[in-house]
């Protein structure tokens, strides 16, 4: 048996043991940078089990922490997917070989956009950054937004000012997009931030990000 067919073995027992431990989650695959739970986007459901990282369910999640191991058919899902349910919304972080699935829950829905370059040369209009020139990269993606550093004073630095929050942010990859520091986040709270530093791994994005004074 080489590593292939026990893998396969082992997404089959996952899928076993989810009809009886879990419950239904709607299952989604995004096929564009855009809406990645449209309906369009809908596959058929599936009964995941979830725990935080303890395969014997010993210990809840606890504040902070995104990461978390389904008991799923493997074989039904790629890296990337999404999947709706009793636990909220998680995206597939990695389907590693003979580990177990692992998974990114989202607090936030967020959308991706790049600041217009200014073009031209000699005497030029307003040229910073507005909402009006911005270019959609990935809009209305689930998304884990969750408290970086403690935060620094902002420039002003006047006595009743609080410091500027940091976020981590974690999401998908979508071929195509590559983001870059200075692009904005938007999400479904209102909030705006700066991408300070964007890091595209094998489990997708990690974004620092500092939330915009408005």
């Amino acid at each position: 048996m080489d590593g292939t067919t026990l893998n396969s073995r082992v997404w089959a027992g996952y899928a076993k043991a989810a009809k009886y431990i879990g419950t239904t989650y709607q299952h989604y695959r995004p096929n564009g940078p855009n809406s990645p739970l449209a309906a369009g986007n809908r596959l058929a459901d599936m009964p995941v089990s979830l725990n935080a990282e303890d395969p014997r369910f010993a210990r809840p999640n606890v504040y902070g922490k995104a990461t978390w191991y389904a008991v799923a058919d493997g074989a039904q899902l790629q890296v990337g997917d999404y999947i709706v349910g009793v636990e909220g919304t998680l995206f597939v972080a990695a389907l590693q070989q003979l580990l177990p699935i692992f998974m990114v829950d989202c607090n936030r829905t967020v959308s991706l956009l790049r600041p217009a370059q200014q073009s031209g040369v000699g005497a030029q209009g307003y040229g910073g950054d507005t909402t009006a020139t911005e270019l959609p990269l990935m809009t209305g993606w689930p998304a884990s937004v969750l408290q970086g550093t403690k935060g620094e004073r902002n420039d002003v630095g006047l006595p009743g000012d609080v410091k500027t929050p940091w976020w981590i942010v974690l999401l998908p990859q979508w071929a195509g997009v590559t983001l870059r520091t200075s692009d904005i986040i938007t999400d479904d709270l209102g909030r705006r931030y700066v991408i300070s530093s964007a890091e595209l791994t094998d489990l997708g994005w990690r974004l620092t990000a500092m939330q915009a004074q408005t």
